[in-house]
């Protein structure tokens, strides 16, 4: 990104108008310390205020602005802990309902005989319409903002979105000053505006078409950097010669033929190239691309099981506290069973300094040849003795810089990632660059495919009703809200106040858990653990849900706003059940009311296959498909999205390729601002 040499630039945040002490450290919360963070803070979503319309001209499943009066009472219940306010409001051409949740201060705030603006998703209940949450405005407050692009930023609490854009107003004077890192050939072949002129424009589109071209322009940067950053990697490690004699695998080969399940043909395929690369000429570098419950796991405990028994320390890193343990436990009772020579050992953030410390000892002397933990195991503090295999379990979590870091903790070590993110094969071997591809895409046989169905929003009585029955039967439950609270985005369900609604829907001894991605690490991991040992029956959760737990006994997935997510990332929260021997569900709550989201869905009901549904992915969705949560996390991209900017990673992996055979050190005077780009410290590479 820019280098910030301008001093409008590095100016702290707090030179703004309106930002405090208290603000300044909300802000920092955030990553934001100077105006330039602040202006490359860029927003998640806008909202569109459209025209309001007449009761008459609703329609279900989307979200709209109706100017009506309140008719009759205003009655507010309490049921358990939920407080319902609820009222009929009308026009000349029609009545609807309105419902609040926890706010019976708004009884005092509206006025019979008075018109106001409601603005929120519609839906059909008995016959009627009804709007639950609606924001209200005065008509003229409404009027000033119908049409334009208000721009919504992530946000920590205490920090307002309305704080956030005053303050980006009187930062944007500063976005010519934003250093251009592509040279001019490039932004022409491309098509690009100025990285300036984008930024200014993803903050505060005129209209749609801007915006497109401003996100292009920035998604490009980001998709640009990671294959050149890629390229570099792979040309170093393609030379990194195998210091490490594997000969015998006595115990693997003999472990396959004892386990209580034959492995799959392509499991077999995938082991023999696992084994060749640590006993070829080159450091192995491979990936495993699996769906949920094809196997992968039993592949990484031969691969470490075959490095202990050559006399070599074995790694593997998971993304949650709670995975790692399940590695952990599940490694140590497959050793004690089979007799085998690996002594798996934890480590993870949570210990204390003394387990930490003794545990770090004896890896350092070798007592220990199987690692188990998280990032815990990149720490300075942590020595290996003969370290020979790094594996990554979910490895678009950590990335490249985490697995480099990681792998010279020894010398020229074997790296295996393994992930269960669909991603079709074309865009893997671009944005799996550096890594050599194993696709496992055979089931093990005996699993129970997941019943799926797709239901619209009048279905949601039937599914509490359902899964209470499931958990009467002593399984457990997760529903996915896209939002984490209220007001992050219109008309999407958020955990905070699904969590309480729920609590007044579910009989009471069923107990609720929430997850989100705002809480500490310890926090999320503490629920993740109540949920694995069964002491939270339903757990309310956002994506963040989406790795990093194996519960076996949970048996049903119901995904709110189904029709925001992309194909690929419904499939892998979907993952999160049929994991154990019940039969299990997952419902798609189609809240648009629209055909073509439900017949989108219906791919998620007629099929299990991952890397079917990505490739479907793909098709469905285009580069006009802007708006709804973002769709992948992979890669850590800011903005840019494997799936929706799948042409674009194209373009940008030939063009790379293109520049790289005629300059391959881009030392020519034109690739200048590049090189120094690449080479800036401006680039969270960690990220990626």
């Amino acid at each position: 990104m820019a280098t910030g040499k301008n001093p409008s630039l590095i100016e702290h945040v707090s030179s703004l108008k309106g930002v405090g002490d208290k603000s300044s450290a909300l802000f920092e919360k955030c990553g934001i310390k100077t105006v330039q963070d602040l202006l490359l803070y860029f927003p998640r979503d806008y909202d569109i205020c459209k025209e309001i319309k007449n009761v008459s001209e609703l329609l279900p499943g989307e979200i709209s602005a109706v100017r009506v009066t309140p008719v009759g009472n205003i009655a507010v219940k309490k049921v358990r802990n939920l407080s319902i306010l609820t009222f009929k409001a009308g026009d000349a051409t029609g009545e609807l309902q309105i419902t609040y949740f926890n706010m019976p201060f708004m009884r005092n705030n509206i006025k019979p005989g008075n018109y106001y603006v409601f603005r929120g998703p519609v839906q059909r209940k008995d016959r009627g319409f009804v709007i639950e949450q609606p924001k209200m405005y005065k008509t003229e407050d409404y009027i000033e903002i119908m049409g334009s692009m208000q721009p919504k930023y992530p946000l920590v609490k205490g920090l307002s979105n309305q704080l956030i854009i005053k303050v980006m107003k009187q930062a944007i004077p500063s976005t010519p000053y934003l250093e251009e890192m592509l040279p001019t050939y490039i932004k022409n072949k491309m098509g690009l505006m100025n990285y300036s002129e984008a930024v200014r424009k993803i903050h505060f589109p005129l209209d749609m078409d801007a915006f497109t071209e401003a996100r292009k322009r920035i998604a490009f940067n980001e998709i640009l950097q990671f294959i050149l950053k890629l390229r570099f990697l792979k040309r170093e490690e393609d030379i990194s010669v195998n210091d490490y004699i594997y000969e015998t695998s006595d115990y693997s080969d003999a472990l396959i033929d004892k386990l209580p399940y034959k492995l799959t043909g392509k499991q077999m395929m995938i082991w023999d190239e696992i084994k060749q690369d640590l006993m070829g000429d080159h450091v192995m570098n491979r990936l495993i691309q699996g769906d949920v419950g094809s196997g992968k796991t039993i592949l990484a405990f031969l691969a470490l099981l075959f490095t202990a028994e050559n006399g070599y320390q074995g790694a593997i890193m998971a993304p949650t506290e709670v995975l790692a343990r399940q590695h952990y436990e599940a490694f140590s009772d497959m050793a004690e069973t089979y007799g085998l020579p690996l002594t798996p050992v934890l480590l993870v953030g949570s210990l204390t300094a003394k387990e930490k410390r003794i545990s770090q000892e004896k890896i350092e002397n070798g007592e220990f040849n199987c690692i188990v933990g998280t990032n815990a195991l990149i720490q300075e503090k942590v020595n290996y003795n003969k370290l020979s295999l790094v594996i990554t379990d979910e490895q678009h979590r950590f990335g490249v810089k985490q697995r480099e870091t990681l792998s010279e903790k020894g010398h020229n070590t074997h790296i295996l990632a393994m992930s269960a993110t669909p991603i079709p094969r074309t865009l893997a071997i671009i944005l799996y660059g550096d890594l050599h591809i194993s696709v496992l895409d055979e089931m093990p046989s005996g699993r129970i495919p997941i019943k799926n169905c797709v239901v619209g929003t009048e279905y949601r009585a039937t599914a509490y009703k359902f899964i209470a029955d499931q958990v009467g039967k002593g399984h457990q439950a997760y529903i996915i809200c896209p939002m984490i609270e209220e007001g992050e985005s219109d008309g999407l369900e958020n955990v905070m106040d699904y969590t309480e609604k729920l609590k007044g829907i579910l009989p009471s001894n069923i107990l609720i858990g929430t997850l989100h991605g705002k809480m500490k690490p310890a926090e999320k991991e503490k629920i993740m653990e109540e949920f694995a040992a069964g002491n939270i029956d339903v757990l309310v959760s956002t994506t963040v849900i989406e790795v990093g737990i194996n519960v076996p006994n949970a048996t049903v997935m119901m995904i709110e706003n189904s029709e925001r997510f992309g194909l690929a990332q419904l499939h892998q929260l979907r993952g999160r059940v049929g994991r154990g021997n019940a039969q299990s569900y997952c419902i798609f709550i189609n809240t648009s009311g629209r055909e073509e989201a439900k017949e989108r869905l219906e791919i998620m009901n007629h099929s299990n296959d991952g890397f079917k549904i990505a490739e479907e992915d793909l098709k469905q969705r285009g580069p006009g498909d802007l708006f709804g949560i973002r769709q992948s996390g992979e890669m850590s991209f800011h903005v840019a999205d494997i799936y929706q900017d799948a042409a674009l990673i194209r373009e940008a992996a030939s063009l790379a390729d293109s520049l790289l055979s005629e300059d391959p050190d881009l030392v020519m005077e034109e690739n200048a601002p590049l090189k120094e780009w690449l080479s800036s410290n401006s680039f969270d590479f960690t990220a990626l």
